[in-house]
């Protein structure tokens, strides 16, 4: 049996990548997934290539990737890694 999260929120997840490497991918498949089976349509997922966008890797304090923060509902955490379950 599946347990589904009930929140008022919509989680706010931003993922950090740089570039299309195999955890990158990864982590993105990984988080989709999970989200699916458990945050049915109350999540949203904003990816953001640190090539491409350096600089708002400032922002969030992102030192690693691949990195999932969690802005919504808080407190703010982060995920260092592919996220495999």
């Amino acid at each position: 049996m599946k347990k589904q999260i009930t929140k008022k929120h919509k989680w706010e997840l931003r993922l950090y990548i740089a570039g299309q490497t195999p955890k990158s991918i990864l982590a993105l498949k990984n988080i989709t997934k999970y989200c699916k089976e458990h945050l049915a349509d109350q999540y949203s997922i904003e990816v953001i290539d640190l090539l491409k966008n350096p600089q708002l890797a400032e922002g969030d304090q992102i030192f690693a990737i691949p990195t999932l923060v969690r802005k919504v509902p808080e407190p703010i955490r982060k995920i260092i890694g592919a996220t495999r379950r």
